[in-house]
């Protein structure tokens, strides 16, 4: 698989999701984009896990057709993270330091992939966010505020992130980013892949920060007879 299909085939995996709030007033905001920086740094100084409900909505703007997901979503400090779908079919996304494995229970089947040298570059997306440090966000990309949206009856700050490298570019051409006011994490991203029209939306609803999230949430839980596969990123 091309490095240029890697960001577009892990959102295929459902690796984060949202669903745009309707209606949503966007109002000038009185935020700098120094003094946002400066409060997710001291979120992201702070970060340990989460919890919360992911709804994981994909666009395809050539058939105009949106399909979605639903399920449960737990991320730790430690590259660990886990999301279980739940609806409309069941799978598991498991991601343990440099491997991240694909559970399908219906065909009783396991991707495993290694992501190598490609891990920092998944986690700008997959993990956007959830810990990410400042000088990390200016390091890849052009980061600007556009204004503070009601989401979710949260007020948050919107973000857009332009990738600065042409690699990058190639796959996702910006994306939008809501940050809670409250806990200066963020409740909604939207990615926008380049020259297709097609998006993928995140949402993450009923949060929990900071729960001791046992071990047993990252293993490898699947039957021992299901079939498995290493294909290559």
């Amino acid at each position: 698989m091309t490095k240029r299909r890697l960001i577009p085939w892990i959102f295929s995996l459902g690796a984060m999701a949202i669903a745009i709030g309707a209606g949503a007033a966007q109002t000038p905001s009185k935020w700098t984009i120094e003094s946002v920086l400066a409060m997710m740094d001291r979120s992201a100084k702070g970060f340990r896990s989460l919890t919360a409900d992911i709804e994981n909505i994909k666009y395809t703007a050539v058939v105009k057709d949106t399909s979605t997901e639903t399920g449960k979503i737990w991320v730790r400090h430690d590259q660990k993270m886990r999301i279980e779908f739940t609806k409309p079919e069941p799978r598991t996304i498991l991601r343990t330091g440099n491997s991240l494995f694909l559970y399908n229970p219906k065909l009783n089947r396991v991707e495993e992939y290694d992501l190598g040298k490609n891990s920092a570059m998944v986690d700008q997306y997959i993990r956007l966010g959830f810990g990410t440090k400042s000088e990390d966000l200016k390091k890849s990309y052009l980061v600007t505020v556009t204004g503070e949206e009601e989401l979710d009856k949260r007020k948050t700050v919107l973000l857009e992130l332009t990738p600065k490298s042409e690699q990058m570019r190639n796959q996702i051409t910006r994306i939008q980013m809501w940050i809670d006011e409250a806990t200066w994490l963020p409740i909604q991203q939207k990615f926008y892949e380049t020259g297709s029209g097609d998006y993928i939306l995140f949402h993450y609803t009923n949060p929990l920060e900071d729960l001791k999230i046992n071990e047993s949430e990252f293993k490898q839980d699947w039957p021992k007879n299901a079939s498995h596969e290493k294909p290559h990123v």
